[in-house]
């Protein structure tokens, strides 16, 4: 970031401390209708477009560190294998032998020239095409140019690796847009994977999501764990073409880092990425990637959840750690402790989001009063249903869109009330 955008940011927190409404060219939110996280025709509305549309995060180069590496990705509900090409390409395919559906990958993971399908013996190079099959004989004019493996959109971003089963729609650099500058300075390109778990989680996805998209539950929910750094009265909301949003709140004393973002932990001192500017080490600036990744950046690493259905009423929760390389050997002892100090945080999240979903399936839920400091989370359910298209949603189950494209960054009409505010003064 320039000085001229830190410039604007902090006085956009001023703006945020002071203000007694929400800003005047702000629309009233609608209220989101509670069906959108139990009624099953819009999960399947979900599931047939948002998952189909959208660039998904599903592996770090790590995992596939050479040619030949493979990793079977199957938490999106799709059977997906990933493959580091000898060309230096990563391709994905899904795991379907072009003779019989059998899988032609059984391992999670592993290293093979060849993908082979155990059933009947069909044999795949790296870039999905049929090299060999047994008893050709038996085939009449069997064509190998028509049985490759079929292939998944597949791009990179830095060392992380994105699958799109759409064939159509943006490139992942159109999909990320402006973000791809904001994040040059977290250098996407040179972090390590640090850790990898995931959470199986009793609530909708949205429910779990969510809760990592605003900073109106802070007090009550993290009294002594994020509330502790994080000023809430001074978060500043930004929204993003294709339903991506960022928010950007300093610490209390403006101090740098705090908690899992500490500079030092036990004394030790932390790797950090000197890229990183002002904002990125005194503020928690964190995104949410349209449509399941949520992050907070930090000079000294940083994780990514990435949630996911797993059915109406339940999910899953990947939580990827990365950090700056720290060469060989194991993992520096200070991440244990940063991790362990997350896990907390997001269990004090995920354990209320099971009473959530307990009071979203009674009788008395009807739907969903956000607020002004709440507005990512509308912006995102807009962008949903733009992806869905509307035509296609039941109308008791639509959001109406209105948050318009004045608000989409670059625009911003808070700063035009703040300069007309000056101009009074």
């Amino acid at each position: 970031m320039d000085q001229s955008e830190i410039a604007k940011i902090h006085a956009l927190m001023e703006y945020e401390a002071a203000r007694t409404a929400p800003p005047r060219a702000f629309p009233k939110l609608p209220d989101l209708p509670g069906g959108r996280y139990t009624d099953p025709r819009f999960a399947e509305l979900e599931r047939d477009h948002l998952w189909r549309k959208s660039w998904l995060l599903a592996a770090h180069m790590d995992e596939i560190p050479r040619a030949g590496c493979f990793k079977l990705w199957e938490i999106a509900g799709q059977p997906i294998v990933l493959v580091h090409a000898r060309s230096g390409e990563v391709n994905a395919f899904y795991n379907t032998c072009s003779h019989r559906g059998a899988p032609v990958v059984t391992k999670e993971s592993g290293r093979s020239a060849r993908l082979t399908c155990k059933y009947h013996g069909w044999v795949y190079d790296d870039e999905g095409k049929l090299c060999s099959i047994r008893d050709p004989e038996d085939f009449a004019d069997l064509d190998f140019s028509c049985r490759s493996l079929r292939k998944v959109a597949c791009e990179r971003y830095g060392q992380l690796v994105f699958v799109r089963f759409s064939q159509d729609g943006p490139s992942l650099s159109e999909w990320l847009g402006s973000l791809k500058e904001e994040w040059a300075e977290f250098r996407f390109d040179a972090i390590r994977l640090v850790d990898y778990q995931v959470w199986d989680l009793e609530c909708n996805w949205k429910i779990a999501m969510e809760a990592n998209m605003e900073v109106y539950h802070v007090p009550n929910i993290h009294p002594t764990t994020v509330a502790v750094g994080l000023d809430h009265r001074r978060n500043v909301n930004s929204f993003y073409p294709h339903g991506h949003g960022r928010m950007i709140a300093p610490g209390w004393d403006r101090s740098e880092g705090s908690s899992y973002r500490a500079a030092k932990v036990e004394g030790i001192e932390r790797l950090q990425f000197d890229t990183v500017g002002e904002i990125g080490r005194t503020c928690t600036q964190s995104y949410n990637l349209f449509p399941n990744w949520v992050s907070p950046l930090s000079p000294h690493g940083y994780f990514v959840l990435n949630f996911w259905p797993n059915g109406l009423n339940r999910s899953k929760m990947e939580v990827w750690w990365f950090g700056p390389d720290w060469g060989e050997g194991p993992r520096p002892a200070y991440w244990d402790t940063t991790i362990t100090y997350l896990d907390s945080v997001l269990r004090e999240d995920t354990e209320f989001g099971v009473w959530i979903q307990k009071s979203q399936e009674s009788y008395g839920f009807a739907g969903v009063p956000l607020s002004y400091q709440e507005a990512r989370i509308y912006h995102w359910h807009q962008s949903a249903d733009a992806l869905i298209g509307p035509e296609n949603i039941p109308d008791e189950l639509r959001a109406a869109p209105v948050i318009g494209q004045e608000w989409i960054v670059p625009g911003d009409p808070r700063l035009e009330e703040m300069a007309l505010q000056q101009a009074a003064e």
